[in-house]
């Protein structure tokens, strides 16, 4: 399906929160959890099921687990885990998920490209862009005149403003 915008159309919604929910987010025989329209950024505070585009998840190894409405506050929550949820840290997540831009589908957010700098806002302003592959992460970058490409592990957060 062609993607419109920056937006998906809403009937992929309930396809997209399913597989964020069911991906492989479980190693081990656990339920699959339910991403709700009531469901908040654990950061911001904004609704997430409102921007399927833009949804990431982090999922904890109990079940639990935190949605956002985009990569920036999905790694705002991961470098300060115990800030947003003090009951966990970093050690109590199994599975990160972002949306890759071009295809809309979840990834593994550990082997995403990320492109910071874009012409391209997410439902908070400046975001960054995951993409699957630097190859596309190049061609991003000239497309819509992005500063840098970074790997999960280069992403700091200086990035994040």
């Amino acid at each position: 399906m062609k993607r419109i915008g920056h937006f998906l159309p809403s009937k992929l919604l309930p396809f997209l929160i399913s597989a964020l929910l069911v991906t492989g987010a479980y190693a081990s025989e656990k339920k699959p959890i339910e991403i709700k329209k009531t469901d908040k950024c654990q950061v911001c505070g904004m609704f997430v099921a409102k921007y399927p585009a833009w949804i990431a998840g982090v999922v904890f190894k109990d079940g639990s687990y935190a949605a956002f409405d985009g990569p920036k506050d999905m790694f705002k929550f991961y470098f300060s885990v115990p800030k947003y949820l003090p009951s966990k840290t970093a050690a109590d997540i199994e599975a990160i998920y972002v949306t890759e831009y071009y295809s809309a589908k979840l990834m593994d957010a550990r082997g995403a490209i990320y492109v910071a700098g874009s012409d391209i806002l997410g439902p908070m302003g400046p975001e960054l862009i995951p993409l699957e592959s630097m190859e596309k992460a190049k061609d991003f970058i000239k497309d819509h005149r992005g500063e840098k490409a970074l790997t999960f592990k280069e992403v700091t957060s200086k990035d994040l403003r």
